[in-house]
């Protein structure tokens, strides 16, 4: 080739897909590089108590630092189907972690890689799905742990995700030989421990160790990066780098926590299409993201409209006004059952201000979940609190909550100090109350079914049977909020749902009895003559309430309740109750055992594990 080709033929390379003049320029490539289960506080990048991650830190002088994102849901499956659908959990069924059953996709909705195949996208996947709706056909090109751009046609656009697993919680089921042989990069007596976790060796110990984590996801982002200038692509390719939901130190992940939703979410901007984002690099962006609005920003950076059906919106692109003096500064939070661990908590977060709303508050956060007390840390904190070992601050996570919780995250980033009580605050705490209760009922939020009743009537189309018991689950929201009123405020309402023919509204009065305490035991008589009730899980709930106000044993009726169901998921959320009231200060005995489980519900693998815990507490009482 002589020297004027050969240079021009540089030119040409150095340019690539930049537009030419009266041609449109070709769509941009992206690359999504996930670290699983860390949330942000653990790169100092985003918090000072974090540790440098140079790989990551340099993306982000190059691009967008996202200071405000957040997964919707905080744990696995259900965070990675909302990230995929680009639809909350709760409104399509897809909130419980793991699922009991695939559901469909909502009509007329696909998985948002989908829509960048029809567009002539490469879509490549490696390897982690982990969603709990049916994927259905053309969403990946390939995935699997070979998936790669470099598998495309030449020149075809791509969309790449790749996980990486380093941070998992699974990391942290170490022992303590792990401790004699390993030297943390942060000693761990420097290091930040929660002002909610015990300050102790151990703790440190984790803290120090899942720091360290954090350079092994910088290191995978820095090898990613390498391989995209290596292909002459890093300038026409989107990076995103985020977590996949937070944690993984005890009480973050499955909780919807900040530690559990708050995640970082670094964008380089290409130099070829910095066009597309209105914002100079290296800049903070302070807007609330939420995963919602993963796929929908990918569409449009493509050129593509978002479809109807979806509940995110962009937060870049061409026609995105990234300065508009009323950003976003709500996010939404979900957490149901996980794995085999049942619970009912929504969260919003305005601003500085975050709402939770625990829906069965006489649940701890601390209930036992076997995943999770595989870390050593999790058994010492569960430990010390039996022993009489921690503060005020540190013990909460072992107690009944309250119906409603406000934190002002500026002040109490660990949200350790609950303001919902004090008088200063009532403008706020109506404002967020009023905020999320307009969600639930706005989606229909399906969890105020149970689990066993949605798979029966609602994981075949859950979006249709969601609007059309909307204002059926409107009423049971109105019943749960009874909880919030003065008791003698709502007692005319509780006894009518209690009296009502409808079995959920009666459930749903009685999980209100037992939010109240012994405030409620005016309904004693009416709660007995609803251990009878037909539906299982009503005379589940009437027993419960009895129980934790000391009015009966419930044991006679858990065993009936247990004895008779044949659903797997019907007798773990019975299990359920029988673990809380096992570990609460009551400390109710019961004498169950695998042989009087019907033998579908037996081979229930949620119900092994809480068989064996129960087990195992059963013997500890003898």
């Amino acid at each position: 080739m002589n020297k004027p080709l050969f240079v021009l033929a540089l030119l040409l390379l150095a340019i690539g897909c930049k537009e030419k003049k009266g041609e449109p320029l070709a769509p941009p490539n992206f690359v999504w590089l996930i670290s699983e289960d860390n949330s942000k506080h653990y790169l100092k990048l985003f918090d000072e108590n974090g540790i440098a991650t140079p790989n990551i830190e340099k993306l982000a002088e190059n691009g967008l630092v996202y200071s405000r994102v957040f997964s919707n849901a905080p744990v696995c499956s259900a965070a990675r189907t909302t990230l995929i659908t680009s639809c909350f959990g709760p409104r399509i069924g897809t909130q419980y972690h793991r699922k009991s059953a695939v559901v469909p996709m909502p009509q007329g909705v696909q998985m948002f890689p989908a829509y960048l195949r029809e567009a002539g996208y490469y879509t490549a996947n490696n390897s982690k799905t982990d969603y709990n709706a049916e994927k259905g056909e053309g969403v990946w090109d390939e995935s699997s742990k070979k998936g790669h751009w470099r598998n495309r046609k030449e020149g075809q656009p791509f969309f790449y995700k790749e996980t990486y697993g380093d941070s998992h919680e699974s990391r942290l089921h170490f022992d303590k030989e792990l401790m004699d042989s390993y030297t943390p990069t942060i000693h761990p007596d420097s290091v930040f421990v929660n002002p909610n976790h015990p300050d102790t060796e151990i703790f440190r110990f984790t803290n120090a160790y899942y720091r360290d984590k954090m350079l092994k996801n910088d290191e995978f982002v820095g090898g990613v990066v390498k391989q995209l200038e290596e292909d002459g692509l890093l300038e026409n390719t989107f990076i995103f780098y985020f977590g996949d939901h937070g944690g993984v130190l005890p009480g973050s992940k499955g909780y919807v926590y900040e530690t559990g939703l708050h995640v970082p979410l670094v964008v380089r901007v290409p130099e070829n299409y910095k066009h597309l984002v209105g914002k100079d690099k290296g800049s903070v962006v302070e807007d609330f993201v939420s995963f919602i609005d993963f796929g929908p920003t990918l569409l449009a950076l493509a050129g593509l409209e978002p479809p109807q059906g979806i509940d995110g919106k962009p937060f870049l692109g061409k026609n995105i006004d990234q300065n508009a003096e009323d950003g976003n500064d709500v996010t939404f939070g979900y957490a149901d059952r996980f794995d085999e661990k049942y619970d009912l908590v929504r969260s919003a977060r305005k601003g500085k201000y975050k709402y939770i709303r625990n829906y069965q508050p006489f649940n701890p956060d601390g209930l036992f979940n076997f995943y999770r007390y595989k870390s050593i840390a999790y058994r010492e904190w569960r430990q010390l609190y039996r022993n009489g070992g921690l503060n005020e601050t540190q013990k909460q996570f072992f107690e009944t909550r309250p119906a409603e919780q406000l934190f002002d995250l500026e002040a109490d980033p660990y949200e350790t100090n609950n303001l919902a009580m004090n008088p200063d605050y009532q403008e706020k705490v109506m404002e967020l109350r009023g905020i999320l209760t307009d969600w639930v009922k706005g989606m229909p939020d399906l969890s105020f079914y149970p689990e066993p009743e949605l798979a029966k009537a609602a994981f075949q189309n859950p979006v249709g049977f969601g609007q059309k018991k909307k204002a059926d689950i409107a009423d049971l929201v109105d019943i749960s909020n009874l909880s919030l009123l003065p008791f003698g405020e709502a007692l005319d309402e509780i006894e009518k749902a209690l009296k009502s023919g409808n079995p959920w509204k009666k459930y749903w009065g009685l999980v209100v009895c037992s939010s109240f305490g012994r405030q409620a035991n005016i309904f004693y008589d009416e709660a007995k003559r609803l251990t009878k009730d037909p539906n299982p899980l009503v005379r589940m709930r009437a027993a419960e309430f009895l129980a934790l106000t000391a009015q009966q044993n419930p044991k006679k009726v858990i065993n009936e309740v247990l004895s008779s169901s044949k659903e797997g998921m019907e007798v773990l959320l019975v299990l359920n109750t029988v673990v809380m009231l096992m570990d609460s200060p009551s400390q109710y005995k019961f004498d169950l055992n695998k042989e009087m489980l019907s033998e579908q519900a037996a081979q229930n693998d949620w119900v092994k594990i809480r068989m064996e815990y129960i087990e195992e507490r059963q013997a500890e009482a003898i």
